[in-house]
């Protein structure tokens, strides 16, 4: 690494930090000709390939703003928004490539989007996977619906007890018959 200062062209690390989440690595330099000491940032950089070919970096900025749509009018905040583009990234990036069609990138939000509002999952995967009639949608509550019945393991404990699990996603206490506790 070239010494900002004098512009040696090497240098040695005294010391290293991972940074956000592990996602950055933060290295304390010395330069051995000059003597002063500087800090450079290193990062994975993850690449989205779009169809078109074009390779742009991995944003969560546009995870957001394009989830942020189908949630329009939806009781979900931006710390929700936050956390789903955070484990999409996460999901990503636990694949070790360096590069990501970014079809996998809308596959790796539809889950997540399902738990988190299954009306801004129907928005998002209507214009993902392009619906053009109603039997697309049609098809997809099917199969929404599926994947709460109760020999799914996605699915609430009892179906009788629909009104007491709040949103999909979210933890419901097992319930402990009386006197087994």
């Amino acid at each position: 690494m070239r010494c900002p200062y004098c512009r040696h062209g090497d240098s040695r690390v005294v010391d290293s930090r991972e940074a956000e989440d592990g996602q950055l690595i933060r290295r304390r330099r010395s330069c051995p000709e000059c003597g002063k000491r500087f800090t450079t940032v290193e990062e994975a950089v993850l690449a989205v390939v779009k169809r078109s070919g074009v390779t742009e970096p991995f944003s969560r900025g546009k995870i957001m703003s394009g989830v942020r749509k189908a949630c329009q009018g939806r009781p979900v905040d931006d710390d929700a928004l936050a956390l789903l583009a955070q484990r999409v990234e996460e999901s990503i990036r636990a694949r070790g490539v360096a590069e990501v069609p970014s079809h996998d990138v809308g596959l790796e939000i539809l889950g997540p989007l399902r738990d988190l509002d299954e009306v801004a999952y129907l928005r998002f995967a209507s214009v993902y996977h392009s619906f053009e009639s109603l039997a697309d949608f049609e098809r997809e509550i099917v199969a929404l619906r599926r994947s709460y019945e109760p020999d799914n393991t996605a699915s609430p404990p009892d179906s009788d007890d629909a009104d007491e699990h709040g949103p999909p996603g979210t933890a419901v206490p097992a319930r402990v018959p009386a006197g087994a506790g």
